[in-house]
């Protein structure tokens, strides 16, 4: 109908003759102004600020603001008590995570493996000895799941809400349900310190702080290097060791022996993944993480030696003493 209409618009349109030349360009008289590219001159813009008789207070009045709003966002990580910046509320980041969850269910549709497979029972089983101190934690109206993808990576993570995913590339790795333990307590553990949240809270001061490097005419590269250095690397090493620490205690209190976390480490290193060094890594390097692992071993045993653990393992060494059967 519209094509139509169009038709018949053009064809009663008659083309104008003009006797005088066409020109495809606007005349423009000499002398006039024309448009240049100015470059965004913050540093002026901050020097016409500075020179305002009212830039004291506008500066007092923006640091109380911006102090007083840190302050009333600052919280404590569970276990390790550092407090920390946080202005992402845990229904919200949840939320944000379930993004997450769905690009991982697409990309790898297909390769799931089903619920009756024994890899996604010992998977299940070892989660359910975990929950305990991460329900007591926090996570107690979580919905968890399982998935166990069938993939050579050698990879695992929680994402927030519960959502758990496991490559089965990880675990030969992990040899046994203690190994999957390590790697599980580290990952819920993430999810139980809400560095999700940390992560997503730090974002607008990385933004600021990089915007005002560039405003001095340094390069982007070593704006985001020196930013990365300076804030993004140190907290998330933190936020490893707190993985570390938590998952530790998760794994004794759920009856595994927190000595496997440690294990699980050094044959990473022998692997040869070490990674980039640890002053350049969002990681610790494996070194340093058995070093610190066998620091909080008291604690962990004492953790095992406060819940029922101690009475259940002296049954499973009797049973596997007596009948040769592998621990649990």
């Amino acid at each position: 109908m519209l094509r139509h209409g169009l038709r018949g618009f053009q064809s009663s349109v008659r083309p104008i003759r003009h006797h005088g030349q066409l020109r495809a360009y606007q005349q423009r008289r000499f002398g006039d102004p024309r448009p240049q590219y100015r470059r965004f001159n913050a540093a002026g813009l901050f020097m016409r600020w500075a020179a305002r008789p009212t830039f004291y207070r506008d500066v007092g009045l923006i640091s109380v603001g911006a102090g007083s709003f840190y302050l009333y966002n600052l919280e404590e990580v569970p276990v390790s008590g550092r407090r920390r910046f946080n202005i992402i509320s845990p229904s919200l980041e949840e939320y944000i995570g379930k993004s997450t969850v769905e690009q991982v269910k697409e990309e790898y549709r297909g390769r799931f493996l089903p619920e009756y497979d024994p890899r996604v029972k010992q998977v299940k089983r070892v989660l359910a000895r975990l929950l305990p101190l991460a329900q007591r934690l926090g996570l107690q109206d979580m919905q968890w799941e399982v998935h166990v993808i069938d993939g050579p990576e050698q990879n695992a993570f929680v994402a927030p809400g519960g959502k758990v995913f496991v490559f089965t590339g990880i675990l030969p790795l992990c040899r046994n349900e203690d190994g999957i333990a390590a790697v599980l307590g580290h990952e819920i553990a993430h999810v139980v310190a809400h560095h999700t949240a940390e992560r997503m809270s730090q974002s607008p001061l990385i933004l600021i702080g990089m915007a005002l490097l560039l405003s001095f005419d340094f390069s982007f590269g070593l704006s985001k290097l020196l930013l990365d250095a300076f804030l993004a690397w140190p907290a998330s090493r933190k936020q490893e060791a707190e993985a570390d620490h938590i998952g530790l205690l998760m794994m004794a209190e759920g009856c595994y022996r927190p000595e496997a976390a440690m294990e699980f480490w050094n044959r990473m290193e022998k692997l040869g993944q070490q990674g980039p060094p640890q002053i350049l890594s969002t990681h610790p390097s494996h070194q340093n993480r058995e070093a610190q692992i066998r620091e909080w071993l008291p604690q962990a045993h004492q953790k095992a030696a406060d819940s029922d653990c101690h009475a259940m393992s002296d049954y499973a060494n009797q049973f596997s003493a007596a009948f040769g059967s592998p621990r649990w």
